[in-house]
């Protein structure tokens, strides 16, 4: 409770203090401000305020990582302009911030993202399908061994907060609205996608549940670059890029067959291509949402995020940059 209260203090804080100087088309307004982003996203923006602060520096963005509903719920008590899930307000949620606020609430896809499933490198399961997937969601597979191998161990399901994105994509595809993944007595919350992914590399029994985000290698090596020659290589509209996914763990390919793709057994990993062409099944949309006006740092870095070089930021971190046109690569 203590942390909430804070976080909205300083939301109200910034929100006072948001400039509303007139902007030229063009330009980009000056001040600071919060944001509010869905955990799962976390190195997708840490990158973008580092290249936006570097691009513009009398600009200032303040992320909080919370839970997607944690995140609504602070957009909707108006401490914060700004947020970063996988749903969309709904027209009784916009009606309602117009009618308290005075705020007009604009949402635009920036990236479509697949959750992952991650195991450690000692595990034999390499694939498994939308069909055990669920299963194993719903408790009626329990162990290894249903799957690969002789391992009679339990299944330990990991996943971030119980307030994530990733939870409610499982719940709502594999379980219904009036089951909770908590229910499984074999899934284990953890504080955050970070903790997820060390779990899995310590743990053989563990099955991770991951925005895969996390796993690209791509912006983890561009980090290690000046920021400078960073901001210069977005910027190169020639330049491609096909993000290496992690070694640190193995990442399962998934089979979806269905009538559509007449019952192909073909399983894939989360790469661009894959998500792209929607041979990959797991996957959602991720949401930029702002309430904030014309002329102010909020709707500048709304338009940088899904503008050229932020959609080049998100292509680095292996999921898909909505507002560019993908180059699908051939993945080995």
């Amino acid at each position: 409770m203590k942390k909430s209260i804070s976080i909205a203090a300083v939301g109200a804080l910034l929100l006072a203090s948001v400039g509303c100087t007139p902007v030229k088309r063009g330009e980009y307004a000056k001040g600071s401000a919060t944001i509010f982003c869905d955990d799962g996203f976390k190195t997708v923006l840490d990158e973008e305020i580092e290249v936006f602060e570097y691009s513009y520096p009398e600009s200032s963005i303040i992320p909080f990582y919370v839970s997607q509903t944690e995140a609504i719920d602070t957009l909707m008590a108006d401490n914060t302009q700004a947020i970063i899930v996988t749903k969309e307000l709904s027209k009784e949620q916009m009606d309602y911030m117009k009618a308290k606020f005075k705020r007009v609430i604009r949402q635009n896809c920036i990236a479509v993202d697949a959750v992952a499933l991650i195991v450690n490198k000692k595990n034999p399961v390499s694939a498994l399908s939308v069909d055990e997937i669920g299963k194993i969601m719903q408790g009626k597979i329990t162990r290894w061994n249903q799957l690969a191998g002789n391992d009679t161990t339990a299944i330990k399901i990991v996943f971030d907060n119980m307030g994530s994105s990733t939870v409610s994509y499982m719940r709502d595809r594999f379980l219904g609205d009036s089951a909770r993944i908590s229910d499984n007595k074999n899934a284990f919350a953890q504080e955050n996608n970070a903790a997820v992914f060390d779990v899995v590399k310590t743990d053989p029994n563990a099955l991770g549940v991951i925005s895969v985000s996390w796993l690209g290698d791509n912006l983890s090596a561009a980090r290690n670059i000046p920021l400078d020659q960073r901001v210069n290589a977005y910027k190169n509209e020639t330049d491609t890029v096909a993000p290496q996914l992690t070694t640190e763990v193995n990442i399962l390919k998934v089979s979806n067959p269905t009538q559509d793709n007449d019952f192909s057994p073909v399983a894939y990993k989360p790469y661009q291509a894959y998500i792209y062409s929607g041979e990959y099944p797991l996957v959602r949309k991720v949401y930029m949402i702002t309430s904030a006006s014309n002329s102010t740092v909020v709707h500048s870095f709304y338009a940088f995020v899904t503008g050229f070089v932020g959609q080049k930021i998100i292509s680095l971190t292996g999921i898909l940059p909505y507002h560019m046109n993908p180059r699908v690569v051939e993945v080995k």
